[in-house]
């Protein structure tokens, strides 16, 4: 595909001057030619990335070693660049700087078209960019910032040595952490007062003639701003023109499956049939659900019914940890004869859907678990369902309720309450594993209900059998050419079998 749209010309007489720095505002798109496959895989690779920068950013301090070298080694991982020399020498399986920025930048713009498309959506993909870009301009030099800032139109001064002289003490004073000594080290940047205000603010800075005197630490505080509002008012002007996008029949299931991205385990492959009795699931729901499977599984005890939205998830998330489909039956079965349901109208009204949920009608598709972003993006629920995100589609004080019934600490909700707060969803569900497991970190990163159940078995020691047979089901998997090719099957298709299953689940 093309990159074209209302094109303008390039400034640069060449693609290699746009690359010619590996830090960017994003303000030029890209023109080139990419198949359909790069378009994936650039998209996911970049997802990949931002869900790390996240997930970091909750669980270290921004500016600590530790968060650093994580966030480094990722970069290595997806081959992103982050140093800010030009290599582009030709050595057999490495990937040139030069590709590594290309990759960056046509990335960015396919994630732009994903996450434009809704206030939660555009929050979210801003906010990790914009760490993104805290971490990238932290480590470069001071040669290559002060490049990056003329690069960008970004008219601030460096400060001359005898400027700093004469201004030694004041400087001194009004900058965290400078003595005399270190003064020397520093770069100072003379920027118009105005787009220093939280610096100013602050009192982090000497003020003079209506400039403000930033330390190189902080100037970037200021270029972050501009990034912000930059990036804020492109994905404005994106969402206005994505339905011309969207009509384009190879991007619009892209970009939908992109937005709910899920790159993880494929659930969908059943290597735990019949590992799990019927018997079991009362004890393991109380262990080894998530939050929100606990919580499906508690209604329909009590209520023996669940509507659509929770048979769909629920059902789902059972298959994935080994119910077989007699067993299914049997189990959704029992429940909803315990209530208004008699047997005979399950049959006529349920029996067809779990079936097709097995791959035994219709289409006979294997369908896929809902994953975290599913769970917490797709249809909020209503008065009566029980699906969704508890973490995402509860009230706080009725989140924090059922966390006390279930004897979480003081300390350990208000660790939840906060992440929820910051609307870090599937890191307030990793808390409530790590609370309810006793253990200091979970050692992974949360992304999928299936992942929280395998994750907690193999931790109670009740999973080494479902580990094998996790490791055996990746193995097995058919990968296309890009390690980094997302494990689920075409997001056209996928997005099209989803949508048949749903036909089947529309009674009450």
């Amino acid at each position: 595909m093309q990159f074209s749209g209302r094109r303008k010309k390039l400034i640069s007489s060449s693609q290699s001057d746009l690359y010619d720095h590996c830090l960017q505002f994003y303000g030029q798109p890209p023109l080139d030619n990419i198949s359909l496959i790069e378009f994936e895989t650039f998209a996911v690779e970049r997802l990949k990335l931002l869900k790390t920068v996240e997930n970091l950013g909750v669980s270290y301090v921004k500016t600590t070693d530790q968060y650093i070298k994580k966030l480094e080694a990722e970069f290595l991982s997806l081959n992103f660049p982050f140093r800010a020399e030009v290599d582009d020498r030709k050595v057999p399986g490495v990937t040139s700087e030069y590709e590594k920025r290309r990759k960056d930048h046509i990335s960015h713009f396919i994630l732009r078209l994903a996450y434009c498309q809704t206030e939660d959506l555009r929050r979210w993909f801003i906010q990790q960019e914009m760490d993104l870009f805290r971490y990238r301009f932290g480590i470069l030099s001071s040669k290559h910032k002060t490049e990056f800032l003329h690069k960008n139109n970004l008219k601030y001064e460096t400060v001359s040595a005898e400027e700093k002289k004469y201004l030694r003490d004041k400087l001194i004073n009004s900058s965290y952490g400078l003595s005399g000594i270190t003064l020397e080290e520093y770069d100072f940047y003379r920027v118009p007062f105005q787009d220093a205000l939280d610096l100013v603010r602050t009192r982090k800075v000497y003020l003079l003639a209506g400039n403000a005197y930033i330390p190189q630490n902080e100037i970037v505080t200021i270029v972050l701003n501009d990034f912000r509002t930059r990036l804020s008012k492109a994905l404005a002007v994106t969402a206005r023109s994505l339905p011309a996008v969207q009509s384009d029949e190879r991007l619009q299931p892209l970009l939908s499956h992109l937005s709910h991205a899920y790159v993880g385990q494929d659930y969908s492959i059943q290597k735990n049939v019949g590992k799990i009795s019927l018997e079991q699931i009362d004890p393991l729901s109380g262990k080894s659900f998530p939050l929100c499977m606990r919580h499906l599984h508690k209604a329909l005890r009590e209520n023996h019914h669940l509507r659509h939205g929770g048979r769909m998830q629920y059902g789902l998330f059972l298959k994935g940890i080994g119910l077989t489909l007699e067993q299914a039956m049997q189990f959704w079965r029992s429940e909803f004869v315990k209530g208004k349901v008699d047997a005979d109208k399950f049959d006529k009204a349920y029996a067809y859907s779990i079936r097709h949920m097995f791959g035994k009608e219709g289409k006979r598709t294997d369908y896929t678990p809902y994953s975290c972003m599913k769970v917490i993006l797709s249809n909020p629920p209503s008065q009566g369902d029980y699906h969704g995100c508890p973490f995402r589609h509860s009230d706080p004080e009725l989140l924090k309720q059922k966390l006390q019934s279930y004897k979480i600490a003081p300390g350990g909700i208000n660790q939840i309450l906060e992440l929820v707060k910051g609307m870090h969803y599937q890191l307030a569900c990793q808390k409530y594993f790590e609370l309810t497991h006793s253990v200091e970190d979970a050692g992974f990163s949360l992304n999928h209900p299936n992942q929280y159940f395998t994750e907690s078995q193999k931790l109670l020691g009740g999973g080494q059998g479902i580990k094998k047979e996790v490791e055996m089901s990746q193995k097995s998997q058919e990968n296309p050419p890009s390690a980094s090719r997302p494990s689920q099957a075409n997001p056209k298709q996928a997005q099209e079998e989803m949508g048949d299953l749903d036909s089947f689940f529309q009674d009450e």
